[in-house]
């Protein structure tokens, strides 16, 4: 089953697949079945036909997902940094941008320490 340009897993709930998609969470996942009339319960490879293709037009009608949404948060972020605002600087120098203090941890926006040159332990 291939929805929005994603594969789903054969043998997961359906419910969990449909969280593979970009842009959909458990919360959307629930809705989109609910409103499509199909079990959350059932596995991606009992799927048939019809509910199949009643789930890829709810998806692409009503929500943004995999390329859209990831072009779209690309160009607000590059929005922020054309207009030079706070977050959008800090988007271009890869820092936290929601207020994190930086002078220790941020590790995973910052990268990995770097070596102090020259500083070798004696003995």
């Amino acid at each position: 089953m291939r929805i929005a340009g994603v594969d789903l897993p054969r043998n997961e709930r359906l419910e969990i697949s449909l969280t593979r998609i970009f842009g959909i969470g458990r919360t959307i996942s629930r809705k989109v079945l609910e409103e499509t009339g199909v079990d959350l319960n059932k596995k991606a490879r009992d799927l048939t036909d019809e509910e199949g293709v009643k789930l890829r037009t709810a998806i692409d009608r009503d929500y943004k997902v995999e390329g859209d949404l990831r072009r779209d948060i690309s160009m607000n972020i590059k929005r922020l940094q054309d207009i030079g605002s706070y977050r959008g600087l800090r988007h271009r120098s890869k820092l936290p941008v929601r207020g994190q203090r930086t002078s220790t941890n941020a590790r995973t926006r910052k990268g990995p320490r770097k070596a102090i040159g020259g500083m070798k332990k004696k003995g």
